[in-house]
């Protein structure tokens, strides 16, 4: 995904051409823009106001996604106000997962622990 202020002459015309035409993909736009925004602004205090108009929205799938923000609204406040990231131990766990599924089959643990150790 790219940022609108990113996007070429040619994109910047079709998307707005697209909005333009169809009023939902014009809402659309805007609720995942504002959030785009507390995500990358580190602005966790506007989710209950965010959650609130994408519930009272027209857009099921969006009000959807809103209602199931709710359901753990103080993981998710913190996930978008806190420096903090778990992305470093993801991407340890993805590799690891990746070598296990490649071996599966292949080989016993005694390999598997050295292809993971020899991996980096």
């Amino acid at each position: 995904m790219t940022h609108p202020e990113h996007l070429r002459d040619e994109a910047t015309h079709k998307l707005r051409r697209l909005r333009e035409r169809d009023a939902e993909l014009d809402r659309l736009t805007g609720h995942v823009r504002k959030f785009a925004a507390m995500m990358t602004g580190r602005h966790g205090d506007r989710l209950e106001d965010w959650i609130a108009d994408a519930e009272q929205d027209t857009l099921a799938p969006l009000a959807s996604f809103a209602r199931n923000l709710r359901r753990d609204l103080d993981a998710v406040r913190n996930g978008l106000t806190l420096p903090y990231s778990s992305g470093a131990v993801e991407g340890n766990v993805n590799r690891l997962k990746m070598l296990k599924r490649q071996m599966f089959g292949r080989a016993g643990l005694d390999l598997l622990r050295k292809r993971v150790l020899l991996a980096r």
